[in-house]
């Protein structure tokens, strides 16, 4: 019998919000590089792709990503990194992924 090797656990390289940016689940495209994000600090916000990333990011409802609310209008912002499942798993160890009560019910499973 062959023994089983032991994988080594791989860094995963991950971008944490900075004092400004905020993490939010994608409720909803609403089309035009658009969509309505949930954020953990408790808004929902109309978010953008900026021009940049609109050929690179690709996002669907129940991603999780991280915002930038715009200076100017609390209520708007833009969507800037979208996190992989290792990258989830890994903000929840360190405790950032706290969800609102309301948010529960909307995410299924990250």
């Amino acid at each position: 019998m062959a023994k089983k090797q032991q994988q080594p656990e791989q860094q995963v390289r991950i971008r944490y919000p900075k004092k400004n940016e905020v993490l939010g689940i994608l409720e909803q495209r609403l089309g035009g590089s658009r969509a309505r994000v949930r954020s953990f600090d408790g808004k929902t916000r109309i978010c953008r792709i900026p021009g940049r990333l609109k050929r690179y990011l690709w996002i669907r409802e129940g991603d999780i990503v991280l915002i930038e609310p715009w200076e100017h209008s609390e209520d708007k912002g833009d969507i800037i990194f979208k996190y992989n499942k290792n990258q989830i798993n890994v903000l929840k160890k360190k405790g950032l992924l706290e969800l609102p009560k309301e948010s529960e019910e909307f995410v299924e499973e990250f």
